[in-house]
């Protein structure tokens, strides 16, 4: 029988995450590499990526970038291919990338349909596509990686008066939102082929915001903080590793308590 701490480790499994870069995604690839997987990270800045991935090998992690536009099928299926040639299969998903591509001054409408092609359709392509792979293997794990926002409605009252722009993005809640149901969807047409589905939703991440939204912040949350650079690390590795083996189509907020208010 395997022991409670050993079911956590990911040696011999092969991860991909896109968007690696990131705020969310540096901390998601470190944390699988950390457990024993081989890890791929992935998106369309290459560049970014390279470099990120020289740093994790360069601390002992095994940590290849590879291009990826998610809006693209053929790229998707390309990635895939690339993986499986390279590693011989995969075995965790983790879907991070996310395009914000209706920033101020965008056309509005046609930057929420582009925001569709990548944070809808994209998602979509590869949830399917890879879990189709994994369904073959009888094995699997996909972690989408959500929003409270996709649980929430937005709260402007955070961001009077601290010189931030106030979200006027809604493709981000509908995507985030609409996450949870595909999520729910592919676990439960995946899960008799031994895939597993499951949606991480983060609260706010520290990245130097003004000291008037961050207090704002802080008091919404129990523990009084917004989110680091290791907070996701644990829930990821769980979600990814058979400690979780009987779990999925959840959704497990990672917010400081922020939802449970």
């Amino acid at each position: 029988m395997t022991k409670v701490l050993d079911s956590f480790r990911l040696d011999g499994k092969v991860a991909l995450v896109t968007g690696g870069a990131g705020l969310y995604g540096r901390q998601i690839a470190e944390a699988l590499a950390e457990a024993g997987a081989k890890t791929f990270i992935a998106s369309r800045g290459i560049e970014a990526l390279e470099k990120q991935a020289k740093k994790f090998r360069d601390a002992g992690l095994d940590v290849t970038a590879l291009q990826l536009d998610q809006s693209i099928e053929d790229s998707v299926r390309s990635l895939l291919e690339q993986i499986v040639d390279t590693a011989g299969q995969v075995d965790i998903l983790v879907n991070n990338a996310v395009a914000r591509t209706m920033e101020p001054g965008a056309p509005r409408y046609e930057a929420f349909a582009k925001s569709q092609e990548i944070n809808a359709t994209g998602i979509l392509m590869m949830t399917e596509i890879f879990a189709e792979h994994m369904a073959g293997r009888k094995t699997g794990s996909i972690i989408n990686v959500g929003s409270i926002y996709g649980m929430l409605g937005p709260d402007l009252s955070l961001y009077v008066d601290t010189g931030m722009h106030t979200p006027n993005q809604p493709d981000y809640w509908y995507n985030k939102g609409g996450m949870l149901q595909l999520t729910r969807y592919a676990a439960a047409f995946y899960g008799p082929s031994g895939v597993r589905v499951n949606t991480i939703s983060p609260g706010g991440f520290f990245d130097n915001q003004p000291e008037k939204f961050v207090q704002r912040y802080n008091a919404k949350t129990f523990l009084g903080r917004m989110a680091n650079e290791q907070d996701l690390k644990g829930v990821i590795v769980f979600l990814a590793s058979d400690a979780s083996g009987y779990i999925t189509g959840v959704n497990i907020p990672v917010d400081a308590g922020l939802t449970a208010k």
